[in-house]
């Protein structure tokens, strides 16, 4: 039975070399396959192939390269009037890895050309057999889909933006529990994720577009972790949440790991509009530095997360209704997290810890159900969590029920206002125990 994975997401086309041997290595032109707005992006690469296959060797070799965008009248101006000399690392271990040597984040021209010249390759002590030069493209109709998908997601999340907030249009915002004023911040920033002015980018030939975007999808990432921090503690801390002992360290830990991946994001963006060929992985001095940063302030994350998970269940185990408030989050989470690690490593494996892994993820994508499919995970995640933390829509009506929060997570609302009660106070998550002794009360009277 066929399995419909929907049209690959990388389309490529091959332009082989033979070679003689490498003292004949001579200027490469290659010129690009007929290209529209639909291709989003442009790669070229290149693999060196020696006439030994087992062989370990690791080489820094300068190539020059010169782009020309080809317009319609035939003539091919510069690109950026420029030739630019970099140096790349030829490393080989049975077989030589791939190396890049361009990439253009936007496509001005239908077509280019690309000229490339390789200095060092002839002092190798190994016989050249071929070099094979590899364009990749975004599929032009991987990205008619992405459109529709993402303008799917982005009316899906409207909607369910306005269920929510239309759900809670009853309650004051000071009975609100955590989870619906951190709903109340992630599900816009979700609209934003899956980025509304994404179509912009078929329509203008600007890098602002693509950057927009890696800058909504950081900024919802890191929303949502600061998310989890805030329930996991806020849910053992009642009453007012200080900013300075609350919030502060919080926003300090997600803001770096902010910082760091919008740096790297913009850093590539900016350098690859002036220089088709900077990468930085592997121009950049303090790119190590950088990664290093990243992982020890990621670590740090996950180590407190994890010490606030602890300390909420080990406190919280002998409250039945804030214990399965926390049990819902933990294992949705969780199944998520799962998921998500599961896809990544079946998918790629070891790749995960490469340093291009962040850099060309959607790259290596076979096709467009993997790609979407690990996409939908978070939207569907919010949309969970937003009908969960929804107050029950027949709360001010069923008193009969209220007592029992295995009917709705949220069915503890202010509705006693409206039936005169004396703990009018109660806020909507955490009404139980106050309920509970305010009957104690009243019994011993």
């Amino acid at each position: 039975m066929t399995v419909t994975t929907g049209p690959n997401v990388i389309e490529t086309s091959v332009a082989r070399t033979d070679l003689n041997n490498s003292l004949k290595l001579k200027p490469f032109n290659l010129s690009s396959p007929p290209l529209s707005t639909y291709n989003q992006q442009l790669w070229l690469t290149c693999v060196v192939e020696l006439d030994q296959q087992d062989v370990s060797l690791k080489k820094n070799v300068t190539m020059t390269v010169k782009v020309l965008g080809v317009v319609k009248d035939g003539s091919t101006p510069y690109v950026n009037n420029q030739v630019h000399n970099r140096t790349r690392l030829l490393s080989c271990a049975q077989k030589c890895s791939e190396i890049i040597v361009a990439h253009l984040g936007y496509l001005n021209y239908t077509q280019y050309n690309i000229f490339v010249s390789f200095e060092d390759l002839n002092k190798l002590t190994y016989t050249i057999q071929n070099i094979t030069f590899t364009w990749k493209t975004y599929n032009p109709t991987f990205s008619q889909v992405e459109i529709w998908f993402r303008f799917v997601f982005v009316v899906l999340t409207f909607v369910v933006t306005c269920l929510f907030a239309h759900s809670l249009r009853k309650f004051s915002m000071r009975d609100w529990g955590i989870e619906q004023k951190w709903m109340s911040i992630l599900l816009p920033l979700l609209l934003l994720y899956n980025d509304p002015f994404f179509p912009l980018s078929f329509l203008v030939n600007s890098w602002f577009p693509g950057m927009l975007d890696d800058l909504f999808q950081s900024l919802f990432l890191c929303a949502l972790l600061l998310f989890w921090l805030c329930v996991y503690h806020g849910i053992r801390v009642q009453g007012e949440r200080k900013c300075l002992t609350f919030y502060l360290p919080k926003f300090f830990i997600v803001g770096l790991l902010w910082l760091a991946s919008v740096t790297l994001g913009i850093w590539q963006t900016v350098n690859e509009v002036h220089d088709p060929t900077y990468q930085y992985r592997v121009d950049t001095g303090n790119f190590q530095g950088m990664k290093i940063f990243f992982l020890v302030v990621a670590t740090t994350y996950i180590l407190y997360l994890l010490f606030l998970i602890v300390r909420a269940c080990s406190e919280l185990r002998n409250m039945p209704y804030v214990d399965l408030r926390l049990k819902f989050l933990t294992a949705l989470t969780f199944v998520v997290l799962v998921i998500s690690i599961v896809i990544l490593y079946l998918r790629f494996g070891a790749q995960v810890l490469q340093d291009n892994f962040v850099a060309e993820l959607s790259t290596h994508y076979q096709n467009s159900a993997e790609f979407l499919s690990f996409y939908g995970l978070l939207n569907f995640y919010l949309y969970t969590l937003a009908f969960v933390y929804s107050p029950s829509k027949n709360a001010l009506y069923e008193s009969q029920l209220k007592d029992n929060p295995a009917f709705s997570m949220l069915n503890d609302s202010d509705d006693d206002v409206i039936y005169g009660s004396d703990y009018e106070e109660m806020p909507l998550q955490n009404g139980q125990a106050i309920r509970a002794k305010y009957k104690e009360e009243s019994d011993s009277d």
